[in-house]
């Protein structure tokens, strides 16, 4: 039988595909999602993500060991050991560490999927390890897959759209049914393909990071299938999957 995969286009979307029982892909390309799969890569223990600063700061005063990450407006926020730039998270600075993180949409995506039995993070950096993992499950459970778009303050967002794209690429493509919109942001990957950072740089969340200074993050989230890992979020904490 084919898996049913589908799309959302905001973070907001991610309790309805909850409630439908659904195994959940959340993507937030620039740069949440990046920034989790690097972290996870370069050895730390666990990710804990909340939607709010308040909430982050009480998890640190409670575990002074726990690094605390993230952004708001793209910046870190004051007090923060690490911001939301995946090229911090070097395997000297995260390695047996864990991190809260809380970020503008990508966080708020996670804390509305945690309902879901199967909660995935999704990126280009680990797209093709995402894609097979989630097909396996899905296909083995008899679930459909929704894939997640964090989107940019509420808003559609290009490069979580094509990232979404490239996931599904990686699928395989005779054992699956495509929605409209999954549909469309698989076409969107393929024509964006052969020159993905261009294309992903033009996107509005993009610009608004290379006059922050965030041109390098961007380069690198947009390496394709750079680590073979599938973090998986369950119980409050995101963990490197087997």
């Amino acid at each position: 039988m084919d898996v049913n995969v589908k799309t959302e286009f905001l973070a907001k979307n991610a309790r309805e595909a909850a409630e439908r029982e659904d195994l959940i892909i959340v993507i937030d390309a620039l740069r949440c999602c990046s920034t989790i799969v690097t972290a996870l890569a370069n050895g730390a223990k666990a990710i804990i993500p909340v939607k709010t600063l308040r909430e982050a700061y009480k998890i640190r005063a409670m575990n002074s060991d726990y690094l605390l990450a993230g952004e708001r407006g793209g910046v870190k926020p004051r007090g923060f050991d690490l911001g939301n730039s995946p090229l911090e998270y070097t395997r000297e600075r995260v390695r047996g560490k864990t991190i809260v993180l809380t970020t503008t949409s990508g966080t708020t995506a996670l804390a509305l999927s945690k309902d879901s039995k199967h909660v995935f993070i999704g990126s280009f950096l680990n797209a093709k390890a995402v894609a097979e993992k989630a097909f396996e499950i899905a296909s083995a459970e008899h679930m459909d897959i929704s894939i997640v778009q964090s989107g940019t303050k509420g808003k559609f967002s290009l490069e979580d759209f094509i990232c979404a794209g490239a996931i599904i690429s990686r699928m395989p493509q005779k054992h699956i049914e495509m929605s409209d919109s999954a549909l469309a942001s698989l076409l969107a990957f393929k024509h964006a393909e052969t020159d993905l950072c261009a294309t992903v740089m033009k996107s509005s969340h993009s610009r608004k990071l290379i006059e922050l200074g965030f041109k390098k993050d961007i380069e690198f989230s947009c390496r394709l299938d750079l680590f073979q890992i599938t973090p998986i979020y369950r119980e409050g904490k995101i963990v490197k999957g087997t």
